[in-house]
């Protein structure tokens, strides 16, 4: 089974007029619209040198307004009943570990068992400055956030102790409504301390942006070897797929065109189709209609 997921903009000319709680209506349309996930980005300051993007230009100025993704899924959540809500991704060392750990604990609980949280380290150095975090020891940062999260929402109290994240003996309540908590997902490429981090605390995994079929589905591969040394199942496990913009033929980018690529990444191991609706439309007034182009595309691909 493969599910749909939609990244929305939580920036740009989409919010004319500052008008950023309107993603909450974005969010009524993706879950009319039959879409089984929601995810956001993250950054939470920026800095100039955006050309130290490691995945070519950056396609945005420094200035560009974005929306905190964790409040704004709160946001989104309150007016929403069945989708879920992830990230793509939460630059997580940059958040205290309890802190986030009670923060997604809560939205979790308050959403009814919605929430999943895609994680990484991030790319750009002057975020961690900003926050008095080290650049140094982001990978050991996120290793520890994601476990120290685990221990919080499975144990009371809680002891965790690691390089980066310490304590004993502390109670955060109340856990997440999902039994087991709250399902993460790591991003990034398949190096060896990101595999250890995926197959020791992960429930999906994340390329890289702008991969390629072939790459990931050698991923998944990689993966599996990884899993089955390690004693643990891919069954359940999740991987996403990244749809790229495809013109019709008005020269457009057309979802239409574009979702004929998804059986091929559910082919390649994908578990769930993401689409960047950014990439896409840029505009309110043309969402609702640019939400029904992708639920019929989606429903004659038969892919549930």
């Amino acid at each position: 089974m493969t599910s749909l997921s939609v990244t929305l903009p939580s920036f740009g000319p989409i919010f004319r007029d500052n008008n950023f709680h309107q993603i909450a209506d974005l969010a009524q349309m993706a879950e009319q619209a039959g879409v089984d996930r929601i995810m956001l980005t993250d950054h939470v300051v920026m800095g100039a040198h955006t050309d130290k993007y490691p995945y070519g230009p950056f396609p945005f100025p420094p200035d560009t307004a974005w929306l905190e993704p964790l409040a704004s899924i709160a946001h989104m959540a309150a007016v929403t009943r069945q989708v879920r809500f992830s990230t793509k991704i939460l630059i997580a060392p940059l958040r205290p570990a309890a802190v986030l750990a009670k923060t997604l604990a809560t939205m979790d609980m308050l959403s009814q068992g919605r929430m999943e949280v895609g994680m990484g380290s991030g790319w750009q150095r002057e975020e961690y400055e900003a926050a008095g975090i080290p650049w140094t020891e982001r990978g050991q940062r996120l290793t520890d956030t994601i476990a120290a999260c685990k221990s919080l929402w499975r144990d009371s109290p809680a002891s965790f102790h690691s390089a980066t994240v310490n304590f004993d003996d502390i109670w955060c309540e109340p856990k997440p409504a999902q039994p087991g908590g709250i399902p993460i997902w790591v991003a990034g490429a398949l190096h060896r301390n990101n595999l250890a981090r995926l197959v020791e605390h992960a429930d999906g995994w994340i390329p890289p942006p702008y991969g390629n079929l072939e790459e990931v589905a050698d991923g998944v591969s990689t993966l599996r070897d990884a899993f089955t040394a390690a004693g643990r199942t891919v069954d359940g496990f999740g991987v996403q797929g990244d749809i790229d913009a495809v013109s019709g033929d008005d020269g457009r980018p057309s979802i239409k065109a574009s979702m004929g690529a998804a059986a091929d990444w559910a082919e390649a191991g994908a578990t769930t189709i993401n689409v960047v609706m950014s990439l896409f439309c840029w505009r309110m007034d043309r969402a609702q209609a640019w939400f029904d182009d992708l639920a019929e595309s989606w429903a004659e691909l038969g892919l549930r």
